[in-house]
């Protein structure tokens, strides 16, 4: 609370939305994961799921509702699930609920420990840089006016569509929007105090007790789940370079508040890998686990489109093996695949209407972005060039030192068979091969190795603790162990001192230096480990481990910690400083007066299409006025939308495309550069256009607009017409 109140948020936000997530969400989810699904869990992770099957079902209840008219309906599920477990005498023991596990009091402090670590890093990197009011929201990362007009747009249409070109089908996904609107309507905060400062916050908690609890299921250890949880919420691509580091080797963290899609789909994902554990270690297996299966992979499938491919992957990575196996063909998996398959197809063709969105075969796209960035060239290589495929071996062997405990699973290869670890590991080559198969504009193709990081995180640490058991070897080693890393990364480092992006001149041999160096000290007593069948060996190996695994977290943050300060980018972003505002405060009362004194059904047209106002080229990343006025407009920004995506290809930026339609894009601006009542009624007539939401800085105080429309609002810059009835 003092965190998010010194950030701009007021107490009644604070307690509204903290009472929705607990009574509209955790506990109806709570009882209902008590009645549907057994076993022993502790308290925490019976809420973390709780909360996260509130998620599935208000999203998958709001769709019904918001299309029938009456989006406070959504309270109707949490409202009935209290009446049922009241009324059924065999489901009130659930208010109490079943024998828990006892949680050790240090894994307790330690996830407490991370979730104010969470907080702080929000608090750092996003909320320092995002604020709610002006100058620097308007300097907010470009992304963030999107997400939020996909709120606005939510919260008030069903089926959606893009609110920033009028007409244009929403192929997306766009269901944590959905949950986004759902609670705006029931707690009255405001969406962008939703986007900028509340809804991840329990996501991020309740992703790091689920992500634990796998790590402690799979590795059967309380201290291996932590590691898990450290794993995927610490760890970085090992940087052994000086200077910027900014996109190298893409790690990202899976809950980014940058990307809220993201951030819920990592979150509805996890309890599906719980449940297919089950099912798959398991001889006997509840109904109410199948049910809960079914939820959570309908709602992954419209929360984020990564990662129904790669549990296919996964899915048919154990039907192939226990074929191969046992020449029994697994009926379970096989119906969980096919559910999968279904709810793939079903996404591709109805939510997302077989738009790419500019995903399209690119081998090795995002490879020649790292080439371009540690060069300091703008210049593109073919995928087949000497670069390209040098910079993948660097892209592969951070993935081998970032994951080589998995290594330590070869110490028992029948472990590698382990179904959960099959499953895991698909998922985590799955993400590889994806990321350096496929390219974007904006190189979305990086999500698909984010979606892979927590599972491989989870084996890594299941072979690390393999190997150490098998060994014995003695805790201090260990530690010794990570502080040599710490030591030798930061001396490769510095002794090799290859600053990025590479000088003029420089070669690029020195870019392959450092790991050669860090290959050369670490791999050859991996391989020893391949070989073990003594005990010192073993240990050796098991410490390679230890110390190669400890890598990426030390050297990534030493990189920050000596790299040169950069300047930050007009425009600012979650990990730079504010920039230029990109649309003036009086943006934000126009909108809102609009927002207040309008029908949400009615259009608006504008005249602001370019981001920074330039016009040669335009950055058609704008999207401040639907975000703000949360309604649809005639054309705004076009650069995300499904059409002109269609109309790109390599070679070209997306953002700079021209609008496909040019009739409609001429009507609209002449209404504007040339204003007449003739014109002005023209957008009535041909399109519905209810209101002009103008910037003045492009048609001056002085323009006819008010001859054909009648002012309404003027704040500063930023003037609101309303177009009148009637014919020109």
């Amino acid at each position: 609370m003092t965190v998010l109140g010194a950030f701009g948020v007021s107490v009644r936000d604070m307690a509204c939305f903290g009472a929705y997530i607990a009574l509209g969400l955790a506990l109806p989810g709570l009882l209902l994961i008590r009645a549907l699904y057994g076993g022993r869990r502790t308290l925490a992770e019976e809420i973390a799921l709780g909360l996260t099957l509130g998620y599935a079902i208000e999203v998958l209840a709001y769709v019904a509702v918001r299309a029938a008219g009456m989006p406070l309906l959504v309270m109707a599920w949490p409202i009935t699930t209290y009446a049922v477990f009241i009324a059924v005498p065999r489901l009130r023991r659930h208010w109490r609920g079943r024998r828990r596990l006892t949680t050790p009091l240090w894994w307790s402090w330690s996830l407490a420990l991370v979730t104010i670590y969470l907080i702080a890093w929000s608090a750092a990197k996003f909320f320092r840089t995002h604020a709610l009011t002006w100058p620097a929201l308007g300097a907010a990362n470009l992304d963030m006016p999107f997400h939020l007009a996909l709120i606005g747009e939510l919260k008030h249409h069903m089926p959606p569509t893009v609110p920033m070109v009028a007409g244009e089908p929403l192929f997306y996904h766009w269901f944590v929007y959905a949950h986004l609107a759902a609670a705006s309507w029931v707690t009255g905060v405001e969406p962008l105090v939703l986007l900028f400062r509340l809804f991840m916050l329990p996501m991020m908690v309740a992703f790091v007790v689920l992500i634990g609890m796998i790590g402690r299921r799979v590795v059967g250890a309380w201290s291996a789940g932590l590691l898990a949880v450290a794993g995927t919420v610490f760890m970085e691509a090992p940087n052994l370079y000086l200077g910027t580091s900014v996109g190298i080797f893409t790690w990202r963290p899976p809950q980014s508040w940058l990307s809220p899609t993201q951030a819920f789909g990592a979150l509805l994902f996890v309890p599906v890998v719980i449940l297919l554990i089950d099912l798959l270690e398991r001889r006997r297996i509840a109904l109410g686990s199948w049910v809960l299966l079914g939820v959570f992979l309908v709602a992954v499938m419209g929360a984020k489109a990564t990662y129904l491919p790669l549990l296919a992957i996964g899915l048919a990575a154990i039907v192939v093996i226990e074929v191969a196996r046992r020449r029994r063909v697994p009926w379970r998996v096989l119906v969980v695949l096919v559910t999968t398959v279904m709810c793939f197809l079903y996404a591709q063709f109805v939510l997302f209407g077989q738009a790419r969105l500019g995903m399209i075969v690119e081998p090795l796209a995002m490879t020649r972005k790292i080439w371009a960035e540690l060069t300091g060239q703008d210049g593109d290589i073919g995928p087949l060039s000497a670069s390209a495929f040098g910079v993948t071996l660097l892209y592969l062997l951070s993935w081998v030192i970032e994951w080589c405990g998995i290594w330590g699973l070869l110490s028992r290869p029948r472990l590698l068979l382990r179904p959960a670890v099959v499953v895991m590991l698909s998922i985590g080559a799955g993400g590889f091969c994806a990321t350096l198969l496929f390219g974007h504009p904006h190189h979305a193709e990086m999500y698909f190795s984010v979606a892979s990081y927590p599972y491989l995180a989870i084996v890594a640490v299941y072979g690390i603790f393999v190997i150490v058991r098998r060994a014995q070897v003695p805790p201090r080693v260990t530690a010794y162990a990570v502080g040599a890393a710490i030591v030798a990364t930061c001396s490769i480092r510095m002794i090799f001192g290859v600053r990025i992006p590479l000088g003029p001149g420089q070669s690029e041999i020195l870019l392959y230096r450092p790991y050669i160096a860090f290959a050369a000290l670490a791999l050859p007593v991996i391989g020893l480990l391949l070989l073990a069948n003594r005990r010192r060996l073993v240990v050796a190996g098991a410490i390679t481990i230890s110390m190669v695994t400890a890598v990426g977290l030390p050297a990534a943050w030493a990189a920050r910690v000596l790299s040169s300060a950069v300047p930050a980018p007009a425009g600012g972003g979650a990990d730079t400083g504010p920039g230029v505002p990109v649309i003036r405060r009086d943006a934000l009362t126009a909108g809102r007066w609009l927002r207040a004194h309008s029908d949400p059904d009615d259009l608006v047209a504008t005249d602001t299409h370019c981001r920074g106002k330039s016009e040669n080229p335009c950055d058609s990343r704008e999207f401040w006025v639907s975000a703000l006025t949360e309604r649809r407009v005639l054309v705004e920004g076009w650069a995300f939308s499904p059409a002109n995506y269609q109309h790109w290809h390599r070679g070209l930026v997306a953002e700079h495309l021209p609008f496909w339609d040019q009739e409609r894009i001429q009507l609209n601006d002449a209404a504007f550069r040339s204003p007449s009542a003739a014109s002005i009624q023209r957008l009535r007539t041909r399109y519905g256009v209810r209101w002009l939401f103008v910037d003045e800085q492009h048609t001056g105080a002085d323009s006819k607009i008010g001859d054909g429309a009648n002012l309404r609002f003027r704040s500063g810059d930023y003037a609101v017409y309303e177009v009148p009835d009637g014919t020109a």
